[in-house]
């Protein structure tokens, strides 16, 4: 059957045109002639708008990622908070960064079975169909699966130097440091290092020295790396600062427990090494034993006593 034929395909490939071409014209109509209100005015001279610092984007390009990334927006707040916590933990600090993420889901939904239909066997409407539903899902998906494993590198990169960063912390408290000026220094001295953990301290310096309370600075750094040690380390500063306690002897207890957390994390990959490789001795060593052993004794039977049983 000819795939151009179908009425059915041809009527979906000309519905998809039709949103693309429209989804480009309402884009263009948008760059040319923004509709911008002297709210949206005020709120770009004085950052109004977005609870994190990042890039402030055009009205225009903001419109455009909103009205297609509703597609596949989440449809509460509560979820939707939760992608944007994520993508902000991933690295995506645009203040648009649910919006344009929305839209490249929505959009790869459609453009993976629309590049996939030229190429497609010349087959039933149904197998047709079940194709262009995979694709669309793979185009759908595909960013997602893009975000939790740069999620996943990014707190690696976080967690690997954090006990160095914490012990260079607590020799800086103890030398007489404050706690913003050991948090610069630290983050100048492991820039080379640890460039992920050094531009997230160095932003809670920026923050504070912009006029954000420390308190609400070290939430920011929480909520950006979204790590259960540096949320114990915020907590820590947080009721050092509340209750006037010693932050050198509270930083130093601190640093002693994600010392022992890592030794520990450690010690556990390391007993789980055995079950790994008995596992892989069961499936790849022992078929190849086995063979080395019975095969000759099998071959003896085959060659000796089938014969004989048959005479």
């Amino acid at each position: 059957m000819d795939l151009l034929a179908n009425p059915y395909m041809l009527g979906f490939i000309g519905f998809a045109t039709l949103i693309t071409v429209l989804s480009l014209a309402y884009g263009v109509q948008l760059l040319l002639n923004p509709e911008r209100t002297a709210q949206d005015r005020i709120a770009d001279l004085t950052g109004g708008r977005g609870d994190l610092p990042g890039l402030i984007e055009s009205e225009s390009v903001q419109k455009v990622t909103g009205n297609l990334g509703s597609l596949a927006q989440p449809g509460s707040e509560v979820e939707q908070n939760l992608v944007r916590t994520k993508l902000i933990q991933a690295g995506f600090r645009s203040r648009t960064n649910l919006e344009s993420y929305s839209t490249l889901r929505a959009a790869l939904a459609v453009v993976f079975p629309l590049l996939c239909l030229p190429i497609m066997p010349q087959t039933e409407v149904i197998y047709t169909l079940f194709i262009v539903m995979i694709t669309a899902t793979i185009g759908y998906y595909s960013p997602a699966v893009y975000v939790n494993s740069r999620l996943k590198a990014r707190q690696a990169a976080l967690l690997k130097p954090f006990p160095d960063a914490m012990d260079l912390l607590v020799s800086s408290v103890e030398a007489g440091l404050g706690v913003d000026a050991a948090f610069q220094r630290v983050a100048q001295e492991i820039e080379g290092a640890a460039p992920e953990l050094s531009r997230e301290l160095q932003m809670v310096n920026h923050e504070v020295a912009a006029g954000i309370p420390r308190t609400d600075a070290l939430r920011r750094l929480d909520k950006r790396t979204g790590l259960q040690e540096i949320n114990s380390l915020v907590n820590v500063l947080t009721q050092a600062e509340r209750f006037g306690t010693s932050i050198a002897q509270s930083l130093r207890v601190h640093s002693d427990l994600v010392r022992s957390k890592r030794m520990l994390e450690a010690e556990e990959k390391a007993a789980a090494i055995s079950p790994k490789l008995t596992v892989g001795m069961i499936i790849f060593i022992l078929p190849s034993l086995f063979v080395v052993l019975v095969g000759p004794a099998a071959i003896n039977v085959i060659r000796n006593l089938i014969p004989a049983i048959s005479q």
